[in-house]
């Protein structure tokens, strides 16, 4: 695996568990006064576990012969 692809799939794959961790540990957010709701890391978590398996599926698919 490429270094930045590792890198990529890493940083998703963090995001997306700190993420997880929020929504099931209940921790508040706010963002300059204004709360985060949990659904809102809900989303951001599949997204950024998908992203991180599509990046990951993608390094891992056969390459076609030049």
């Amino acid at each position: 695996m490429k270094p930045f692809t590792m890198l990529a799939v890493l940083v998703f794959a963090i995001v997306a568990v700190v993420q997880l961790v929020r929504v099931l540990m209940g921790w508040a957010v706010s963002i300059n006064g204004l709360a985060v709701p949990i659904w809102g890391s809900g989303v951001v978590f599949l997204v950024a576990a998908v992203l991180a398996v599509m990046v990951w599926r993608e390094n891992r698919a056969p390459r076609a012969a030049a």
